[in-house]
């Protein structure tokens, strides 16, 4: 019952985080006159369009299994036809931010929602129509929700090819530079692994702490949220 209990408050707020984002990619490339995403169906918040078995599912679980120092994973990416929009190489940059917006945006519309609850929680309970067991299941979704969001943004804002953080630096540094690094987008995850698993698997063998990358995203994380809490009166 306990694991059901955990599903059941991370699912939606996964679910959710995932989706939103890579709708927001296809919606922002078919702004800016793209509609590649449109036409094979990604402008959508329905989570099976966007769900890749092995990213989504297997590998996160597989990292979960092993105890990893650091659990990712990755969705479809959303097809996107830089030559059909209307500035290119902006276009572009746009579009991989458009992702991490819209998670920040989520996560503020969590945070937010903390608030809806009290005064739900308050009003309701006062007169026996809404458990406490609802309440706090409802706040641990929010609490999730704007966990995951932060997450995913920061981490999708990492600036390697093919995250969203490296084609925005891609799109946003000099020619000479940005084709360097655009070249590094088919090696892009095998690097991650290695940064966020590997190098710490292999430094821990030999008494060194070598998860600087897992670090910063996690320190990355914690000052984001932190921020978000701030401007909307959680703390």
């Amino acid at each position: 019952m306990d694991s059901i209990y955990v599903v059941s408050i991370w699912l939606l707020p996964v679910l959710i985080a995932i989706t939103f984002h890579e709708a927001a990619h296809g919606y922002v490339a078919r702004f800016f006159g793209d509609d590649t995403a449109s036409r094979l169906g990604r402008v959508s918040l329905n989570p099976l369009r966007h769900i890749d078995p092995f990213g989504t599912v297997i590998l996160p679980g597989l990292l979960l299994l092993t105890r990893s120092p650091f659990l990712f994973g990755y969705a479809k990416p959303v097809p996107v036809n830089s030559q059909a929009l209307r500035n290119p190489r902006i276009g572009m940059v746009l579009v991989a931010a458009a992702g991490p917006a819209m998670n920040i945006g989520l996560a503020i519309i969590a945070a937010l929602s903390f608030h809806l609850i009290d005064i739900a929680a308050l009003r309701f309970h006062l007169v026996g129509y809404l458990p406490a067991t609802a309440v706090q299941w409802t706040a641990l979704n929010l609490q999730n929700a704007l966990i995951i969001n932060v997450v995913l943004a920061v981490f999708n804002l990492f600036p390697l090819p093919p995250l969203d953080g490296g084609r925005i630096a891609v799109g946003l540094l000099p020619n000479v530079l940005g084709k360097r690094l655009a070249r590094l987008e088919p090696y892009g995850m095998v690097i991650l692994i290695g940064l966020l698993i590997l190098l710490p698997l292999f430094g821990s063998q030999l008494g060194l702490d070598l998860s600087f990358a897992s670090r910063l995203i996690s320190k990355s994380t914690d000052a984001i949220i932190g921020v978000i809490l701030r401007l909307t009166g959680d703390i």
